[in-house]
């Protein structure tokens, strides 16, 4: 049995407003805790996170396997590897053009995450 991240499905990583209450202001429902973690462990690895500040920060809003693989000292199986695990966690996407594969990040998911993660000052009361 292969380790696959859980389906998309239950929460909609589409929606422009956040999925939940910022994790500082209330718990996060199991649900939406489950469908967000594999993000989170996707961006737990440096070559990762910078795989997707690469891609996200791309001029063009998408960036070629070709101009990626160049930035790292790591094969190209690794590379495809790292990229094959952001896009099963939901945080890209991919589509192929002939012999390349291009990536896009995906705003909304990204919205959820830094949402989540936002710290509001308490309100004085």
């Amino acid at each position: 049995m292969s380790k696959q991240a859980a389906p998309l499905a239950l929460i909609d990583l589409t929606a422009e407003t956040p999925c939940c209450p910022p994790l500082a202001q209330r718990r996060v429902p199991a649900e939406a805790a489950a469908m967000l973690a594999p993000a989170f462990k996707a961006l737990g690895d440096p070559v990762r996170l910078q795989l997707l500040s690469m891609i996200a920060s791309a001029d063009s809003g998408e960036a070629c396997v070709c101009d990626l693989t160049p930035a790292f000292d790591l094969s190209g199986p690794t590379i495809s590897h790292h990229l094959k695990t952001l896009r099963e966690a939901g945080l890209v996407d991919a589509e192929r053009r002939g012999t390349w594969v291009y990536y896009r990040a995906r705003p909304a998911i990204l919205r959820q995450l830094a949402a989540l993660l936002s710290v509001q000052p308490t309100p004085v009361a």
